[in-house]
C-alpha cells in the first residue's frame, strides 16, 4: 500500500510537517511513504532576497511529484501553506495539471488528506484545507481528515494549529515558529490515520 506526500515549501515549515507525516506513514504496518515537492514559480531573485532559496536548500534532494506519482499511490496527502484563506499557486499549478487524470478516474476511490500552515493563528487554516478538499472531491476522492482521537487538537494550554480537517502549524509573522511537539503530533497521527483507511480500501 503506497503513500505519496506532495507538498510545497517556502521555508521549511511544511517540509517539517510533511516529515512528520511520513514518519506517521511508516507507523502502519506494510505502508510504503514518499516525499515529492511541487516546482517552485517565483523568480529566482525573489527568492534570493526573502531567503526562500537559502531555505529550500534543506530539501532541495526531495524529487518532483509527477502525474505518474498520483496514479501510483493508494493515497496522496497534500501539504501546503495558506495563501489569503487558500492553497498556494504553487500547489495549485501542479493540481491543475491533473487534468488527464481527471478526465480517466485515475484517482477515483484513493484516499485524499490535506495538511497546511499558516502565519498567524486564524490565518486561513482551515478555509485553505477546506477549499484543497474540492479538488479532492472532483477527483473523485475519498476525504481523510484529523479525527478527535487525536485529543492533542483540543488542547487550550498552549497555542497550537490542528482541526478536524487536518494538522496545520502556525508559523509566525516572520517565519520563525517551527512546528510544535503538539503539531508534529498531529501530523504523524494523521499520517498514520491516512494509512490504515487505505489499507481498509485496497484489500
Amino acid at each position: 500500500m503506497k503513500v505519496v506526500v506532495i507538498f510545497y515549501s517556502a521555508y521549511g515549515h511544511i517540509y517539517k510537517m510533511a516529515q512528520a507525516f511520513a514518519e506517521g506513514v511508516k507507523e502502519f504496518d506494510g505502508a510504503q511513504v514518499e516525499l515529492k515537492r511541487v516546482k517552485e514559480l517565483l523568480d529566482q531573485s525573489i527568492l534570493e532576497k526573502t531567503g526562500i532559496a537559502q531555505a529550500q536548500k534543506a530539501f532541495s534532494h526531495i524529487p518532483f511529484a509527477t502525474l505518474d506519482d498520483l496514479e501510483k499511490a493508494d493515497a496522496i496527502i497534500i501539504g501546503t501553506p495558506t495563501r489569503f484563506g487558500n492553497m498556494c499557486a504553487q500547489m495549485r499549478a501542479f493540481l491543475d495539471s491533473t487534468g488527464s487524470l481527471w478526465i480517466k478516474g485515475t484517482l477515483v476511490g484513493k484516499v485524499g488528506s490535506v495538511f497546511t500552515s499558516s502565519a498567524t493563528q486564524h490565518g486561513g487554516q482551515e478555509t485553505t484545507i477546506l477549499s484543497t478538499h474540492n479538488t479532492l472531491l472532483h477527483h473523485g476522492m475519498i476525504i481523510v481528515g484529523l479525527p478527535y482521537t487525536f485529543q492533542g487538537q483540543m488542547r487550550i494550554d498552549e497555542i497550537t494549529g490542528s482541526s478536524p480537517y487536518g494538522a496545520s502549524t502556525i508559523t509566525g509573522g516572520q517565519g520563525e515558529r517551527m512546528p510544535s511537539a503538539n503539531e508534529l503530533a498531529a501530523a504523524r497521527y494523521q499520517g498514520r490515520h491516512v494509512a490504515s483507511i487505505a489499507a481498509k480500501l485496497v484489500r
